[in-house]
Order: structure tokens, then sequence, then C-alpha cells
């Protein structure tokens, strides 16, 4: 609003200019000569006039022609103002009410770095809309956090004042994901003297930095460069389970095993037992000791669903769900079958 109400003023000024340009040629003056007198005139230099102004007319129009050019030279200069004064005023209102949003918060986390690692965990928190609160020292990061919608807090994790304006007495979890493990390792130990109980992951370029951020008193430490490695290794050596339930390495696994289940890859092999059986007469004919979750067909396809009918022939292989024990009596007399355990 005030930045069109400036091009409005910038747009009358001209209009002045050009009319009272105008209005001195229609009395008789030279076109070069009217814009000189005009462009004195408004500016205030006072060199004196360049024809004599010895008429009623010319005086009175002058005269207007001063008042014009400086009320609107003032409506400029106001809206110049304005808007410098609104942007102002309108960032410490943003300020005062995303610290208000702040002091709200409870059971959050604080997300401590915006980096390349810090905005995918914000993307998710967000997604899950779990609260959070993301402190960086880079103002152009938190530019585009809070475009997002993210609350945000300028100013260093490693110093306390920080930690508590974040507040981290009624936090949850604190996420320090910056690429340098020293900052990691400070900001963990400041985090940890202000409170006892909260849950703090940390980030760690270098495996041999896991040891310190336990010291420090982190409860987790994620290492990507090592998640990504044996991402790849897991890729290369159980395709099959990558592609159906992801990292064998990560949550899901783990998980599996608490409940004393397994995920293993049944290949059918020439003139083996179940060669040329349905899915579903093989299961029957197992007792169900094992669910099967996925069928990867010979020719590298994976079916997630709508495979019970389907024949097994050789070089295809069942991604099944079942207890170890339960399964070794099934399997026992089946041949032709290569086990694989995945999971």
């Amino acid at each position: 609003m005030a930045l069109r109400k400036l091009y409005f003023g910038l747009g009358l000024f001209v209009f002045i200019i050009l009319a009272s340009t105008f209005g001195y040629w229609l009395a008789g003056w030279p076109w070069l000569d009217a814009l000189y007198m005009v462009v004195i005139t408004v500016f205030g230099v006072g060199f004196g006039e360049v024809r004599p102004i010895d008429t009623v007319g010319l005086r009175v129009f002058t005269m207007l022609v001063i008042v014009a050019d400086s009320t609107a030279v003032v409506y400029i200069i106001g809206s110049i103002v304005r808007i410098i004064t609104e942007g102002e005023i309108r960032r410490s209102l943003g300020m005062i009410k995303m610290k208000r949003s702040i002091e709200e918060l409870q059971s959050h986390a604080i997300l401590c770095g915006y980096g390349r690692i810090g905005q995918i965990l914000a993307k998710e928190l967000a997604a899950s809309k779990h609260p959070f609160v993301v402190v960086d020292i880079d103002a152009e990061r938190l530019a585009a956090a809070e475009a997002l919608g993210y609350l945000t807090l300028r100013g260093s994790a490693m110093e306390e004042e920080c930690l508590i304006s974040a507040g981290i007495e009624r936090a949850k979890v604190l996420a320090t994901v910056l690429p340098q493990d020293t900052l990691n390792v400070f900001i963990t130990l400041t985090a940890r003297n202000l409170n006892r109980s909260i849950r703090i992951m940390a980030r760690g370029e270098q495996p041999s930095t896991e040891k310190k951020l336990r010291q420090a008193g982190a409860d987790e430490v994620v290492l990507p460069s090592s998640i990504g490695a044996h991402r790849f290794a897991n890729s290369i050596i159980r395709p099959s389970v990558m592609q159906f339930l992801g990292d064998p390495k990560g949550l899901v696994g783990q998980e599996l095993k608490y409940l004393g289940l397994e995920v293993d890859e049944l290949s059918i092999q020439h003139d083996a037992s179940f060669e040329g059986m349905k899915i579903r007469d093989i299961q029957q004919k197992t007792k169900n000791s094992f669910l099967v979750v996925a069928l990867k067909c010979a020719d590298g396809r994976i079916m997630r669903d709508h495979f019970a009918d389907h024949h097994m022939v050789e070089g295809d292989a069942m991604i099944v769900l079942g207890r170890s024990a339960d399964m070794n009596t099934s399997l026992s007399k089946a041949s032709g079958v290569e086990r694989n355990e995945l999971l």
C-alpha cells in the first residue's frame, strides 16, 4: 500500500512538472526556458526568473506551481518514510509474535542448524505436525525457514541464552545437526547442562566423534556418512529387501528383531518343490508358517500385491515374514529352495 502511494506521488510530481512547463509555453516562453523556470522554482534554487513575470496570470500560475510541486515532494518524502517505518514496525511485530509463539511451545524439538540435513529434518517435523523451533546464526537461512512458516530464532546454539530463549527447559528433544563436530559437541554440553532430562540427538561427521558426543551427553548419535555407506552396501548385497522395506539396518529391522521375526528371501531353483505352484498353495502346504509380503519375479519385477495366484518359476523369489523356528520346520522337506536371511 505504501509503495503504491510512493509510485502515485512520483507520477504526480512528473505530471506537475510537465503541466507547469506546458503552462509557461502557453504564455509564450520557449520550451527550454519554460522547463528551466519550473526546475529552479520547484527546487527553490532562486537564480531569478528567466523572463519577467509581470502579469497577474503568470504570478498566480507560478504560485500554483510552487504549491503543487512542494505538495508532491512532501507526499513523496512521506511515502518513503512510511515504507521504512512500516517495514521496521512489521519486522518488530513479527519478532514479538515469533517470541511469544516460542514461549508457548511445550514438549517441542529444538533444531540447531538449518543446513541440508536441518532442512530435511524440519520438513519431516512439519509434515508430522511436531512443534519445533529452528536455531541458526545465518539470516538468509532463517528467512527461508520463516517463509515456510517455521518458528525461528537467530543466534548461536552454543550460547546458553539462545537455548533458553528457544525454550530448552520445556523442550522434549534437541537435535544438533551442524556439519562441524566440535560445534555439535559444544552444543550438546551446553544443552545437557541446561536440561538434564532432555533427549539430545547429535550429528557426527567422523566415526571417532561418536564417543565424544556421548560423553558430552548425547543420547543418540547419527553418522550420515556411515548410514549412506550402509545403504549403498545393502543395495548391492540385498537388493530385494532394499526395494521393498528400505534400509535393513534401520528401524524396521530392529523392531522385527524385538518381535522375534525375520524377513527371508526364498529363491526358487531348478526342479524346486515349489516350482509351478501358486503362492496361495505354497502357504497352505507350509501351514501358513510364514507370510509372503512381496514377490521378486525372475525378470526383476517386484510385486507387492495381487500375487497369490502367481505360479512360481525358476528364478522367482518370495520375500517372506515369519519366525525362524517355524520356517525351519516348514521348509525342512522342501527341495530346491534357497533361503537367505534379509532382516
